[in-house]
């Protein structure tokens, strides 16, 4: 591993200047300059000071498997999101591009006036959590009917049978997350 390098990539990422990390892991500016020109090799106590002033670990320096860069895209404009409309409710997938394997759904939901989702139960087990942005909404889980207004929250296991339904003449807009691979 080139000690130096890593150690001036780490200050750069930081946005730190060498005078700054100098001050912060109280050595002088130039002990920092040679290091990072592998000029001269840190004893472990310069290097724990110059990470302690960097925020990094021991551990993590010497851990280049993981990058401080995202390989993935973490913000989403409205434009960007997938459509994933199923039936009456136009529905947007949040997170169009997959992580790994992924844990969690989370979809933005219109109801327009009228709307009916009817979900059957499913062999997989979960969970589902909803807000309601705007408007109303029956969420209808086993029989009982729930009236959801602008505000209003839910949470259930979702492999049981529900039914959301907007019987006003008004669109609901609800934001929806789900643990099961539904959305």
């Amino acid at each position: 591993m080139n000690v130096g390098e890593r150690l001036y990539q780490l200050r750069k990422t930081k946005k730190i200047s060498q005078r700054e990390l100098a001050k912060r892991a109280g050595m002088t500016n130039s002990a920092i300059s040679m290091i990072e020109t592998n000029k001269v090799s840190p004893s472990i106590s310069s290097l724990e000071k110059i990470l302690a002033a960097l925020a990094v670990p021991l551990s993590g320096f010497f851990d280049t498997s993981q990058s401080d860069e995202l390989d993935y895209q973490v913000v989403y404009k409205e434009k960007d999101l997938l459509d994933v409309t199923v039936g009456e409710v136009n529905s947007q997938l949040v997170g169009k591009y997959f992580i790994k394997e992924r844990s969690m759904g989370a979809t933005v939901q219109r109801y327009l006036a009228g709307a009916v989702t009817n979900i059957e139960g499913s062999a997989k087990l979960g969970e589902k959590t909803g807000y309601l942005i705007k408007g109303r909404l029956i969420l209808e889980i086993k029989g009982k009917k729930y009236f959801l207004e602008a505000g209003d929250s839910f949470y259930f296991e979702s492999h049981l049978p529900h039914k959301i339904t907007n019987q006003t003449h008004i669109e609901a807009l609800m934001f929806c997350a789900t643990t099961s691979g539904e959305d």
